[in-house]
């Protein structure tokens, strides 16, 4: 059998290192509790931060998409537009070699 330190301390100092003993191991226990807290905590923020992670890369595609919808929307409407100012043109042409004037009846249109 291992000699026991506490046999070689009087009474008191046995008692002494006893609660010392006690004490350290209840700060050991409350260090591994706080060292498990904090593990599973950092675990939940790592799986939030995964669920953001994927939540800006579905935005980013999501954005990327109306971003060429958009350029593809703008070029349509840019085609129309420059249609119509050639039909405006054309139009202009037409009434130019016809020589048309119209005239308004303002009294007409107030009776």
């Amino acid at each position: 059998m291992a000699p026991n330190i506490f046999n070689s301390f009087s009474g008191s100092g046995s008692e002494v290192l006893r609660r010392r003993n006690e004490e350290l191991e209840r700060e050991l226990k409350r260090s591994h509790e706080r060292e498990e807290k904090m593990s599973k905590e950092l675990e939940k923020t790592r799986t939030r931060l995964r669920v953001v992670e994927d939540a800006e890369e579905r935005l980013c595609l999501q954005l990327g998409e109306l971003e060429a919808e958009a350029v593809d929307q703008a070029r349509t409407y840019r085609a129309h537009i420059v249609a119509l100012m050639q039909q405006l043109g054309a139009a202009q042409k037409l009434l130019q070699q016809a020589e048309i004037h119209f005239e308004v009846d303002y009294e007409s249109m107030s009776e």
